[in-house]
């Protein structure tokens, strides 16, 4: 049977189930008002039946607000609001790990059609992030992470990446931060999955939760990551690196963790106008092995002629 041949008792099935299920489900209009959820999406954001249309904007207030649903770590909400408004809604597909208040991850889904609605979905991926619940679980994590470093861009693709958001008159101000491990004498460009790559499954998967919506990552070397960020100046985005850097340190004081510990720097320039992206790729570069040469575990800003701190 074709799609255009389901029935309408069939599509009423598919919606019911739909709604019944496990992971989250969201539609929102073309002004991004909440058009419908279901049960699950209602009790992850803290939403009681009843509550109206609330706007995208509005719920992600709520969340910061009153410490329920998404997990936003920023300082001025409205500061944030306005970032990522100004690239919501402009690309047809997107898909990123995000924190609850709750302590749950989800890989969060979201497609955009022509006419402007947007369905959410969210598959609650925790067990997969712990590390440490048993063998198949640990295993199927690992094969997750894997898949997320291949499919990463490198090389060539990154930086055909990186020009394009800097083609991009929206994307200004921008700011890219070259991280990597410490520890690790000189760029390696292998960058295929290897036996010992735990940490660095774990910070692609950090770095991954860390990124806004409209932000881009990707792989410089054998552990070494690019995190590209448009419409974000080097406070904000020297706020984004210093969060990461402090979560891997955390992870590194956790005694529970399977994973080997590992520490990384983190080397962070903005954009010039007419700058082309290799020269800003190797700024970027500099400022890691910068970072590195003065004891690791920190992030140095090149353009604030920082000669490396620690993070807090």
């Amino acid at each position: 049977m074709s799609a255009g041949a389901m029935s309408q008792d069939l599509r009423d099935m598919l919606c019911a189930l739909l709604d019944q299920g496990q992971s989250l489900l969201a539609l929102f209009d073309p002004q991004d008002r909440l058009c419908h959820g279901n049960p699950a999406f209602f009790q992850a954001y803290g939403l009681v039946p009843g509550a109206g249309q609330p706007g995208w904007a509005t719920l992600m207030r709520d969340c910061h607000r009153l410490g329920r649903g998404v997990l936003i770590e920023a300082d001025d909400i409205e500061a944030w609001l306005a970032a990522t408004l100004a690239r919501r809604n402009r690309l047809r597909r997107t898909a990123a790990a995000v924190d609850f208040w709750d302590g749950r991850c989800f890989w969060i889904q979201e497609s955009l059609s022509p006419e402007g609605w947007l369905l959410l979905q969210g598959t609650d991926i925790s067990a997969l992030r712990q590390e440490r619940r048993g063998r198949v679980e640990e295993g199927a994590a690992q094969d997750v992470c894997v898949d997320l470093l291949e499919g990463m861009p490198q090389g060539r693709d990154l930086q055909q990446l990186l020009q394009q958001r800097m083609a991009s008159e929206d994307a200004w101000p921008l700011c890219v931060v070259a991280l990597g491990l410490d520890g690790v004498p000189a760029l390696s460009q292998n960058t295929a999955p290897g036996p010992d790559d735990g940490p660095v499954r774990d910070l692609a998967l950090r770095l991954q939760a860390s990124t806004r919506r409209e932000d881009a990552c990707g792989r410089l070397g054998e552990r070494e990551f690019l995190l590209i960020l448009p419409t974000a100046g080097r406070g904000q985005a020297r706020s984004i690196a210093s969060r990461l850097l402090r979560r891997v340190q955390q992870r590194e004081q956790d005694a529970t963790q399977a994973a080997p510990a590992y520490t990384c720097s983190a080397g962070l320039v903005e954009a010039r106008w007419s700058e082309p992206a290799p020269d800003l790729l190797q700024r970027a570069l500099k400022a890691l092995s910068l970072a590195r040469q003065e004891g690791g575990k920190r992030l140095v800003d090149l353009d604030e002629g920082d000669d490396g701190q620690p993070s807090p």
